[in-house]
């Protein structure tokens, strides 16, 4: 009996304490609240709006009696009269009056050839003209003398002295005389013309500068040969120097030919060199090349500067812009005034409503605005903005008024 009692109590569940199991239900309850809470505002987390990364512009103002610009366009600085002074005679080089960056006139010296040879030819061909010359006298001389027996051959044929064919033969005389100096005249023509070859050449060994400029380089030096021609990979140089008229500067750009119907010869242009930013330099079209490049698409446009200045050089970068004419009153009016600028990238369109995002704080708010004509890559605003106030640039499809931003 001992044992069936011993089993049963073995069987025996215990129960905890009430303080025990009260204590537990509180301990599950603050982990359910703690989870709850956790997972609310990890859903208010994971389903906030998010905002959108954007990029901004700053609205600008076209200052008062500035015209508004059709085109933007890049291109060098080019000089119209440039040439590379070089020699008509191969020759070797004895003197060099030039460096770079001197100003030179007209016809000055620039080089001097050996002319040793040149003058040993001319020394000769005087002396032929003399030669020719002399020849020339001593036929005349003969002539006299020959017209004279012609004369008393005739008297004495009358007086039946001498026979007809003395005075043929002395007629003949004559003759031949006159032809002979008829040919010496030819004879000092040509050594006349000889002279004056020999003295070209001579001339040719003294190089000037074909026009008023400034050299921007210096090519041969004493004891160079030079030629006219390449030297087909020999040591003679083909050039002496390089000279610039600086007053025939101007500006060469490449414009795409889809956009070539916005520039006109005579149009105003303002020119920006690379090197002077800050500067604008009044310009004009002088014409438009009437043929294009089929492999760029484009047509070259020169341009000229309507003021020349010292600091322009040869083969400077340039930015151009292209300037909208303004013909009619209204425009005229309007670019006597300010006019606030937009990125065309910044303007959306919906329906016949303008509009732009502007950025206020950390959220889009749409707006209203009234365009105008463009401006290169801007249009004119004629209500709506202020200059200085920040636009979304290329707005998002989900971008709305109110949405918040984040301006990359």
């Amino acid at each position: 009996m001992s044992d069936l009692k011993d089993e049963l109590a073995g069987l025996r569940i215990e129960r905890e304490p009430e303080s025990t199991r009260s204590y537990r239900w509180v301990g599950w309850v603050f982990t359910l609240l703690i989870l709850g809470v956790a997972g609310y505002y990890g859903y208010r987390y994971l389903t906030r709006e998010r905002p959108l990364e954007v990029q901004a512009a700053t609205v600008t103002e076209r200052a008062a009696g500035t015209q508004a610009a059709v085109l933007n366009a890049a291109g060098y600085v080019v000089a119209r009269r440039r040439a590379t002074v070089s020699s008509k005679i191969t020759g070797k080089v004895i003197e060099v009056n030039v460096e770079e960056g001197k100003a030179v006139q007209e016809g000055q010296i620039l080089a001097r050839l050996d002319d040793s040879t040149s003058k040993a030819a001319l020394a000769l061909a005087n002396a032929q003209l003399e030669s020719a010359k002399q020849s020339q006298k001593e036929n005349q001389v003969r002539l006299d003398q020959a017209r004279l027996t012609f004369g008393r051959t005739q008297q004495l044929v009358k007086d039946g002295v001498l026979t007809r064919a003395d005075l043929d033969n002395s007629k003949a005389d004559v003759d031949s005389l006159v032809a002979r100096i008829a040919m010496a005249e030819e004879q000092v023509k040509v050594a006349g013309r000889q002279v004056e070859l020999q003295q070209t050449d001579l001339d040719n060994t003294i190089i000037r500068a074909p026009f008023t400029g400034i050299a921007i380089s210096k090519d041969a030096q004493p004891g160079e040969m030079v030629s006219p021609v390449s030297a087909g990979g020999g040591f003679t140089r083909t050039g002496i120097c390089t000279v610039v008229d600086m007053r025939s500067l101007e500006v060469e750009v490449d414009v795409n030919e889809s956009y070539i119907g916005r520039v006109k010869p005579g149009q105003d242009v303002t020119s920006i060199l690379n090197a002077y930013p800050d500067w604008q330099i009044p310009s004009h079209v002088i014409t438009v090349i009437p043929t294009a490049d089929r492999q760029k698409a484009t047509v070259l446009v020169r341009i000229a500067f309507k003021q020349l200045d010292s600091k322009i050089l040869p083969d400077m970068g340039v930015k151009v812009t292209f300037l909208r004419e303004d013909n009619d009153k209204s425009a005229a009016i309007a670019t006597a005034q300010p006019t606030v600028l937009v990125p065309k990238a910044a303007v959306k369109t919906d329906g016949d409503q303008s509009y732009v995002f502007v950025v206020k704080g950390d959220v889009a708010e749409r707006r209203a605005v009234k365009v105008g004509g463009a401006d290169g890559d801007r249009l004119e605003v004629l209500g709506g903005l202020r200059a200085g106030e920040r636009v979304v640039m290329t707005p998002p499809p989900a971008l709305a008024d109110g949405k918040k931003i984040v301006i990359q």
